[in-house]
């Protein structure tokens, strides 16, 4: 009876096995979708649906359409979902439309995961959309654009390993009367497939405009697209432009080193098909995609906005290029509108209108129907071998880690609120002294209770040298009663806020403490134009002077004033968008984009950042994470790799908290590139404010642990490292000498040449050396010295001792070769190797991913144990706000995620 009871549960669970496996096999999908297509009564749906065929060659053909379908509503958007048929990669090398513009407006194949739906078509102009995850644009069509082949050795990859398992086909029907005879419609396209592996990667750039206004009459509107390219480089082979009626030319550009080069230009009243891209051109790192599309309003009565109907209008420019597969990435968009600055060295050409003959527009019309094509026509039409060259290698690291032995004497600082850096990199803090923002310093109104105590006495602006952290100046003495933001101007004068006072002040960094501006009025909290509640931060344009205050803690606000002081407007989050987004919750940390004319706001409680047009307080974007933990403490900004934000996170009041890190994050692709945090266990107590230097050094003011830490990616700064007992130093150039130190009482000496490898070693044990404090070039001059001097006085006796001792030296010669080889502690590369002894195996598992330095990150990695038990005096920051209401692995040959460094200037355009 057990044996039997036992066969029928096996039996069971494998029935249950091959069910699983056939629900998420891609040919059972592909079986369900041929018999659910089969079972739709329309003639045209039996016709399209012929079974995929593999060849020995690996070549097969997949047909995508509409299961006849008879729209009744104009500008009717519907989608079907097609499964790749294979479970192997597949590459679409060719695309064949089956269409008519007299039936559909245009025709998109999006390529993705989860579409919305997997039984037969859907609405896909409401709600629903297409894909569950993100869609990737493959293909697209409109006006009888001809059919579209890829360059040899070039394809879209699908299927397999790729994210792409599904197809899905979206259709635009226009104007229903070409349906009045209630026919069924069956347009699609078919795909040409190979599973031959293609050593270049097929993938499609949008740039899209999404808030032109064409008024109504004018003769010519511009709409302007531009971002900056963040990823590998591409090599551009086809374009293709799409507006509506009013679109008279789309021109597509890329800007390298402020020269425009035209990639394509094309009027979207001819056939929308994909042209062929300037020849050779690529795209690098750092360089600016741009797009114009000009329109005219002339016949309209009223404004025609961007949008989805056939009175709508579009601005679209598609770019279909390839790149090596390793770094394959198959959709990219942009959406970002370009600034009049950059687009008044834009060529001429680009506002030129095409006029289109009525004998060419037939002619591509007659080709699209299938009336055979000249060979002069499929010269025209056919797309570009692209030309092969040697993709330049991006994958150098720039992990940020902690400069541990920085600064090398301790700062004298209290809670540290605020950082900035002037115009020679000079590292400004302005920190809170014998000050602490306690649970009664305000009460509810927001007025400061503790003014009995009197302003801080000590110096609260410290400016620091950013290599050795010695002071070099400070100010602000008996003045300030609870310091928080600080910012420089040009002319490297101090921007400061003070929660207590409740007021902005103007400093000289002369040492003078008598303010040249004051905004506010002290002590007294308020939320109109003479008055601030808190005011956090300060940015200020280095053009005009303008300067901006996030104001704060009570009042959810930005505002703007003249270099002197006068108001001039003010904006909170939600008042000046079309979507009417969340109201800021802390406006915490500002930052002025000088290069996009854009100024970033860090909203603490909301866990975003927020950017907006400075002059105009127009919403631009927001970057918000999950790895943010709903906190957003502070932001930086580097104009370097196009555009890179620095932000710290914080503990959140909301049981939302991530672990404290910093993070850099892109711009334009508004991916987190990387983070960070110390070495030790204590690890981050309140990071509050970060600033980056020219040279990408990054400093994180603490207001925990009252101080200043700095992160880098350099080697250099990571010499001496002193964590858990165990002490490294690295002294590069001709000789390195490394002194590894378990316990105080053990200590070992090695000097290894930089070439030669010594072939006899002293017997005598090595005096201990006197820590006395000296500077890296006195350490190389004494250490010099000394070689010197002990090759010296070791030239007899070492000759004597080899003539009489040969043997005895060729042995323990050998010996030390190989014991050196076997336990050897130096690369090429000066990085540190030890074996599985007991000092090696503790040092191997310090390693980091990046030599130079040991990185304790992973090996005391442990949760933050913060505790609330008794007063935490930092974490009343937010108390006001809350009585108000692939696979990861240790290998050193890790990829990063992050993208690539700039490449250097290329001579090819």
């Amino acid at each position: 009876m057990g044996v039997l009871v036992c066969g029928v549960v096996v039996l069971t669970l494998i029935c249950q096995s091959h069910s699983l496996d056939g629900a998420t096999n891609p040919l059972h999908r592909f079986k369900r979708y041929q018999e659910s297509a089969s079972s739709e009564p329309s003639d045209c749906t039996t016709r399209t649906r012929q079974p995929t065929v593999l060849s020995k060659s690996g070549n097969f053909s997949l047909d995508v359409r509409m299961p006849g379908v008879s729209p009744t509503v104009s500008d009717t958007y519907l989608c079907v979902a097609v499964p790749v048929p294979t479970t192997r990669d597949a590459y679409i090398v060719d695309f064949e439309p089956h269409a008519s513009m007299d039936t559909a407006h245009h025709m998109l194949l999006y390529g993705c995961r989860t579409p919305v739906s997997t039984t037969n078509y859907w609405d896909c102009g409401s709600v629903k959309g297409t894909c569950e995850d993100e869609a990737s644009i493959m293909y697209a069509w409109a006006r009888n654009a001809p059919p579209t082949r890829l360059p040899p050795d070039v394809g879209f990859k699908v299927g397999g390993k790729s994210r792409i398992t599904y197809f899905v086909l979206q259709i635009h029907y226009g104007d229903v009367q070409a349906f009045r005879d209630h026919h069924r419609d069956c347009s699609g396209l078919t795909l040409r497939m190979t599973s031959k592996p293609q050593p270049f990667i097929a993938g499609m750039y949008l740039m899209m405009s999404v808030t032109t206004v064409i008024p109504p009459g004018n003769k010519v509107t511009n709409a302007d697209v531009a971002c900056t390219y963040n990823s590998y480089p591409i090599y551009p082979f086809a374009f293709r432009t799409h507006t509506h009626k009013l679109g008279q030319v789309v021109s597509g550009y890329r800007i390298r080193d402020g020269k425009w080069t035209l990639i394509g230009r094309q009027t979207p009243q001819l056939p929308q098909a994909f042209y062929p891209a300037t020849k050779g051109i690529n795209v690098k790192y750092g360089d600016t995609l741009a797009a114009r599309c000009v329109f005219t309003g002339e016949g309209r009565t009223t404004k025609t906005y961007i949008g989805g109907t056939s009175n709508d209008e579009m601005c679209n420019f598609y770019m279909m290029y390839y790149m090596e597969s390793r770094h394959a990435a198959p959709f990219q968009e942009c959406m970002e509108d370009g600034s009049k600055e950059l687009f008044q060295n834009i060529p001429p050409e680009a506002n030129v209108p095409i006029t289109v003959p009525p004998e060419m527009m037939m002619h591509h019309m007659m080709h699209s129907a299938g009336a055979p094509a000249t060979s002069e026509h499929q010269d025209d039409m056919a797309l570009l071998q692209p030309k092969r060259e040697e993709e330049e290698v991006l994958d150098q690291e720039h992990h940020l880690d902690e400069v541990t032995d920085w600064p090398e004497s301790p700062l004298q600082l209290g809670q540290v609120s605020g950082l900035a850096l002037d115009s020679d990199d000079n590292l400004v803090i302005f920190h809170r002294g014998d000050h602490q923002w306690g649970v009664n310093s305000f009460d509810n109104s927001g007025k400061y209770q503790q003014q009995s105590l009197g302003p801080i006495q000590q110096s609260t602006i410290l400016v620091v040298d950013p290599v050795k952290g010695s002071v070099l100046k400070a100010s602000g003495r008996n003045m300030f009663y609870l310091p928080h933001g600080i910012t420089t101007d040009k002319d490297n004068n101090y921007w400061v806020t003070d929660v207590a006072l409740h007021q902005v002040f103007k400093l000289s960094s002369d040492g003078r403490d008598k303010p040249l501006v004051v905004l506010g009025e002290a002590f007294e909290p308020g939320s109109d134009k003479e008055h601030f509640c808190k005011p956090t931060d300060v940015a200020v344009d280095p053009v005009t002077g303008n300067v901006y205050v996030s104001d704060g803690y009570c009042n959810a606000r930005i505002l703007k004033f003249s270099p002197e002081g006068k108001y001039l407007s003010h904006w909170g989050a939600g008042s000046s968008d079309r979507r009417r987004r969340v109201q800021f919750r802390i406006p915490h940390s500002l930052v002025f984009l000088p290069e996009r004319r854009e100024l970033c706001v860090a909203d603490r409680e909301n866990g975003r950042i927020q950017c907006f047009v400075a002059e105009s307080g127009e919403f631009v974007k927001e970057i918000k994470k999950q790895e943010f933990g709903g906190e957003v403490f502070a932001i930086s900004y580097a104009p370097v790799h196009g555009g890179l934000i620095y932000a710290v996170n914080g503990e959140s009041a909301y049981g939302r908290s991530a672990p404290l890190k910093g993070f850099v994050i892109n711009y334009s692709t508004k991916e987190i590139l990387d983070d960070f945090s110390p070495e030790n266990a204590q690890e981050f107590g309140m990071p509050h404010d970060i600033v980056v230097t020219k040279d990408g050094r990054v400093f994180v003011g603490d207001a925990a642990t009252d101080s200043v830490l700095k992160f880098s990616s350099d080697k250099a700064e990571h010499r001496s490292v002193k964590k858990g007992g165990i002490e490294v130093q690295e002294i590069e150039e001709t000789e390195t000498i490394i002194q590894t130190r378990l316990k105080p009482q053990h200590r070992v000496e090695v000097a290894v040449a930089k070439v030669q490898i010594p072939v006899a070693t002293q017997q005598k044990t090595a005096e201990p050396v006197q820590e006395q404090p000296q500077t890296p070039q006195q350490q190389e001059d004494d250490k010099e010295k000394t070689l010197v001097k002990q090759s010296a006085q070791g030239v007899s006796p070492a000759v004597i001792t080899t003539l009489l001792l040969i043997p005895l030296v060729v042995v323990i010669s050998i010996g030390v070769l190989i014991r050196y080889r076997k336990n050897r502690m130096y690369g090429d590369g000066c990085e540190v190797k030890l074996e599985q002894t007991s000092s090696g195996g503790i040092l191997g598992k310090l390693r980091g991913k990046a030599a130079g330095g040991l990185n304790l990150g992973n090996f005391f990695a442990t949760h933050k144990g913060y505790t609330r038990q008794g007063f935490d005096r930092l974490s009343t920051e937010g108390s006001d706000q809350e009585k108000d209401d692939e696979n990861d692995t240790d290998s050193e040959n890790e990829e990063y995620s992050a993208p690539p460094p700039p490449v250097g200037p290329s001579s090819s355009s």
